[in-house]
Order: C-alpha cells, then structure tokens, then sequence
C-alpha cells in the first residue's frame, strides 16, 4: 500500500500530477485544490489513496490527510464515486466541504460539476453525524443555561477545526473575539481567515 510518494513534480495538469520519487513518475490524480499549491520542478509529497478496479489501477494525490480524510468520506456516501468526490473537492477545498455538510449548505456542493440536489442532500445527512457529532453532543451535555445558542455554535465551529487538522490551542487563538452570536458559518470563516493571516 502507498502512504506518501514525495519527490519533484515533473509534470502538472489539470488533474494530474506527475511525483518522481527516485527515477520513477507517480500519476497522481489531483483536485484542484492540490493542484494549485504545487510548483512545477518543486518538491512536493501528496498523501495516496489508491483505488484499484480490473480495468484500472488509480492514485489519488492530497496535499494534506485533512483533504484525503475528506475523500474517503466522500467516497463512503452511496453514489459518490472517485470523480464527483474529486470535483467536490476542487470546488472548495476540504475546508468548504467540511463547512458545507456542517452548516447543511447544498449550493456549496451543487456547485462541484456532476453534483446534483439529490446527491449533496445525502452527502450532507450521511456526513453529518460523521464530521464533529460526537463534540457538539459534549457541549451540550452540561446543565449549563446560559447563552445555549451561542455555545451550540462555538461547538459546531470548533469541530469543523479540528475536522480539518487544527490543534485546540490553534483553533482557540483563532477563535478569539469572535462575535458570540455569529452564526457557525460566520465563526469558522473567521477562524480560518485569522489562520490565513497569522501564517
């Protein structure tokens, strides 16, 4: 099984992305989000997902786990298959994705070619339990009764973060002097932007 291939990229298409790992070219499959963050003749590593059928043998290139975790999510949905997965993701990147099933935007997703309403209406109620359920469940556990709104989204909010990667003490700083009242959309558009920002 491929983990990783890193090397220098020797040839960039439009999803395609050519890695020479020691004298030998990986064909990686890319979104256009990865695409875009690779230098023709730079260094590069793209975590794998391989995907193996009698008639074809394709690598999936990411520029980060977050947008292959992303993927594989994706490609777990009934009727989702490796090119609307791709598509949705060259939309938006991983952080639009996430963002989308977490707020339930279809448009976000309609707007990947090939996505219909039907299928991002069962990507968003597949998907949605799977990416931060378990820590909007915690925050509202407690007895706590005040301000319940703002806490729901402050929880919705951190775990999209974490579901892209970033680590508590990140996402606290980033969150910082956000508007308690913002709406989760609204919160983790901030936080990303403060990220942006910082980095």
């Amino acid at each position: 099984m491929l983990y990783y291939v890193s090397g220098s990229v020797t040839v960039l298409e439009p999803g395609l992305a050519v890695i020479d790992c020691g004298g030998v070219g990986y064909g990686c499959r890319v979104t256009a989000y990865t695409a875009g963050q690779l230098r023709l003749n730079q260094p590069a590593r793209l975590y794998i997902t391989e995907s193996i059928r009698e008639d074809a043998f394709d690598l999936y290139g990411f520029i980060s786990k977050e947008e292959q975790r992303c993927y594989e999510l994706l490609t777990s949905v009934s009727g989702v298959g490796p090119k609307a997965a791709m598509a949705i993701l060259s939309a938006g990147g991983p952080q639009n994705f996430t963002l989308a099933v977490m707020t339930g935007d279809e448009k976000m997703l309609t707007a990947a070619q090939g996505i219909g309403k039907k299928i991002a209406q069962r990507i968003i109620l597949e998907l949605k339990d799977k990416i931060g359920g378990g820590s909007m469940e915690l925050d509202f556990s407690g007895p706590t009764v005040s301000a319940p709104a703002p806490q729901g989204n402050a929880a919705l909010a951190n775990a999209a973060l974490q579901e892209l990667g970033y680590s508590q003490a990140e996402i606290n700083a980033a969150l910082k002097g956000v508007d308690p009242n913002a709406s989760t959309e609204e919160m983790v558009r901030y936080a990303l932007r403060a990220m942006v920002m910082k980095g």
